[in-house]
């Protein structure tokens, strides 16, 4: 199982500097994602060294933040005052895990600013938003070249991921063993007063850096 990217939530008002707070600790400037029109909300991204990438995320003034699951997540994450909102999981082959949750996977797309339209497929947002230690998944519909890891902007990459839940649910959700639930990343189980991503470890030319 592939750790796909990491997603930070943000209100409108601390959007941009955000941005430039986590870019000037991971040594790299973020990158303009786009809109994506059928959640409401907007992003940068940061791609990182091991096929991986780091998202700021924030809602848009648009109906569909109010109604698509992932601008409500994102919305919420932001009223709490932000921070990581989850992790997000690639696979190749959704069936699976369709099959798994029981419904299809919810189509999606952002219109990149360069004009490449970016589309994937993605489910587990409302078991998210139900259990924030739980991942989604995603399968991205383009070739590999086009996703936002592609082109790393950094030497950083995610070195691991602390995350505050029950080991034995995530393994049982993911279908992967719950002493290493990722091929690429270290879990570490932490204690919290509430369930989700509490921290992301990143190795980087300056040496660890926890956000």
């Amino acid at each position: 199982m592939r750790l796909d990217h990491v997603s930070y939530a943000v209100a409108r008002e601390g959007f941009v500097s955000t941005v430039q707070r986590i870019g000037s600790a991971l040594g790299a400037g973020f990158v303009d994602g786009g809109v994506h029109p059928r959640f409401g909300t907007r992003n940068f991204v940061l791609p990182l060294a091991g096929g991986t990438y780091v998202e700021v995320v924030t809602t848009l003034d648009h109906p569909a933040a109010d109604r698509a699951p992932f601008g409500q997540a994102v919305a919420r994450r932001a009223a709490e005052g932000g921070g990581w909102l989850g992790w997000v999981v690639s696979v190749e082959d959704m069936a699976p895990v369709e099959a798994r949750l029981g419904r299809t996977a919810a189509p999606g797309h952002r219109v990149r600013p360069d004009g490449f339209d970016l589309h994937w497929k993605q489910i587990g947002l409302l078991e998210l938003m139900e259990d924030p230690q739980l991942p989604y998944f995603l399968q991205w519909l383009v070739d590999p070249g086009q996703r936002p890891s592609a082109d790393p902007r950094t030497s950083s990459s995610i070195k691991g991921l602390s995350i505050a839940g029950d080991a034995a649910a995530i393994a049982e959700f993911l279908g992967e063993p719950a002493d290493h639930p990722l091929d690429q990343v270290d879990v570490t189980w932490v204690e919290d007063e509430e369930p989700g991503l509490v921290a992301v470890e990143f190795a980087t030319e300056r040496g660890l850096v926890t956000i």
